[in-house]
């Protein structure tokens, strides 16, 4: 891992350097056949901010993305030479060069914005429980999804690797021996507090957007359109200040195209 971040690390620096290239690729699993709802989310995060800093970029769908990865994370960009991976590590990438949204926020909302960036980690959780962990939603969308592109008995190997590496990483946050029901709970007190933040305010900072409105739309608007057989949706549902700064975003930066 730390050889993982040090490359990242490397790819941000020395990409300062380089020139914009007139498009950004940006490789993710297939959306129709493939992506689940953690990675569903940070790519459409991602999309939204290239979106939302003016950049052009064309999605590379591919069966395997998570092993291109740098990190082993998706989605990622490649930038030039440079491949930079991770939600994180391309608002940083992006920011270096100058084409950032957070740089008119202050100290004081800078600190702001990185509190409430930590606290969308509860969505993420949340997502990957209900994917691999809630039984009802693995035998019915997890397993038959993230295999699909695998053929027999290969799809089974690349199920039972991908549970056992995120029931492992789960166990570490004291996540896995929840349940449904308290995952939930923790999903209304992070929506509570983003709600919130949020208030009436047609973004998280006023009247601009930054890399907290791309990450708040990535996830709930995964959520709430993911069919699954579970209240995930319904708990975001309850709170319309979320649910309108989804359709703004969507309504502002893609339709007709997404």
């Amino acid at each position: 891992m730390p050889d993982v971040l040090l490359s990242d690390m490397i790819s941000v620096q020395l990409g300062e350097q380089e020139p914009w290239p007139q498009l950004i690729k940006l490789y993710q699993p297939y959306e129709v056949e493939q992506i689940l709802l953690p990675d569903n989310a940070n790519c459409l995060a991602v999309q939204a901010y290239l979106k939302m800093c003016g950049l052009e970029f064309q999605i590379e769908p591919r069966h395997n993305a998570e092993f291109m990865s740098p990190s082993g994370r998706v989605p990622f960009i490649q930038c030039g030479a440079f491949l930079v991976s991770g939600f994180d590590n391309i608002v940083n990438f992006i920011s270096s060069k100058g084409a950032g949204l957070s740089d008119r926020l202050s100290m004081g909302e800078k600190a702001d914005m990185r509190a409430f960036l930590c606290l969308i980690n509860v969505l993420v959780n949340a997502e990957q429980y209900i994917c691999w962990v809630d039984e009802t939603t693995l035998n019915s969308v997890t397993l038959p999804r993230h295999g699909s592109v695998y053929p027999w008995p290969l799809n089974h190997l690349m199920n039972w690797k991908k549970r056992v590496q995120v029931i492992k990483k789960l166990k570490a946050l004291g996540y896995h021996d929840w349940t449904v029901e308290a995952i939930l709970n923790d999903v209304k007190a992070c929506c509570s507090a983003l709600s919130e933040r949020l208030n009436n305010s047609h973004y998280f900072f006023e009247k601009f957007p930054t890399e907290l409105d791309a990450l708040v739309f990535g996830h709930i608007f995964t959520i709430l359109t993911t069919p699954l057989p579970n209240d995930l949706a319904n708990v975001v549902k309850e709170f319309p200040q979320l649910v309108n700064l989804c359709k703004r975003i969507e309504t502002k930066y893609f339709q007709p195209s997404y």
